[in-house]
């Protein structure tokens, strides 16, 4: 039977986890959070002291990893059994997991576990590529953003929410410096499929961009 796919992608901090999730929960689908998948790896490597100039074992722990994904309110994400979900947001998490997704090989394992988590009824995947490399075959897709400055606040206000130091102005210029990597990268670079829906969630609320991505669905 045919399995519908729905694709949010954007930058960092635009909103794609809470809205998806919110779109998944509505619809009755299955979820599929990308950026959890690289993070995870991220921490998976840290665990493992893995010098991130060595390839095979960087393929080699991605290949091995185990994870789960618990949608609720929140999402909450385990690694091998641990609750790895507040080290995810981790600005050095972050900046890890940009960096392993400019590798060929690990990206090749990583699509397949992403790929997998198309089943009926249906799937919401949120990423940078999920409607131009994941599931281009995708009927519905969006593209999600913001301003660095709304997405930096955005990030500033979870992390001391989380009790976990931060400082505006250096989250702005990482989330700056995080787009340029991920939209200049040759592999997969962050890019809007044409046939993509834009929204720009800067002055939205969740509600209305949750309202306007069902309004695609349907």
């Amino acid at each position: 039977m045919h399995t519908p796919v729905l694709t949010i992608d954007g930058p960092s901090g635009a909103g794609k986890g809470t809205v998806s999730r919110l779109v998944a929960k509505k619809l009755g689908w299955h979820y599929l959070d990308s950026g959890s998948i690289y993070r995870s790896l991220a921490i998976a490597l840290q665990k493992a002291y893995i010098d991130l100039t060595n390839i095979n074992d960087i393929v080699k722990i991605a290949h091995d990893m185990e994870l789960e994904f618990e949608c609720g309110d929140e999402l909450i994400v385990k690694l091998n059994g641990e609750n790895i979900t507040n080290q995810l947001n981790l600005e050095s998490t972050g900046s890890i997991a940009s960096q392993i997704a400019t590798l060929a090989d690990v990206r090749q394992v990583l699509l397949q576990k992403q790929q997998d988590f198309k089943r009926l009824p249906g799937l919401v995947a949120d990423g940078r590529d999920m409607g131009t490399v994941v599931f281009p075959e995708a009927e519905n897709k969006v593209f999600l953003t913001a301003s660095s400055l709304k997405r930096a606040e955005r990030r500033y206000k979870q992390l001391i929410g989380k009790e976990i130091d931060a400082n505006l102005v250096q989250i702005k210029k990482d989330i700056e410096a995080r787009d340029r990597r991920d939209m200049e990268r040759e592999i997969a670079p962050l890019a809007m499929s044409n046939t993509a829906l834009y929204i720009d969630s800067s002055d939205m609320t969740i509600d209305e961009v949750v309202e306007e991505v069902l309004n695609l669905i349907q």
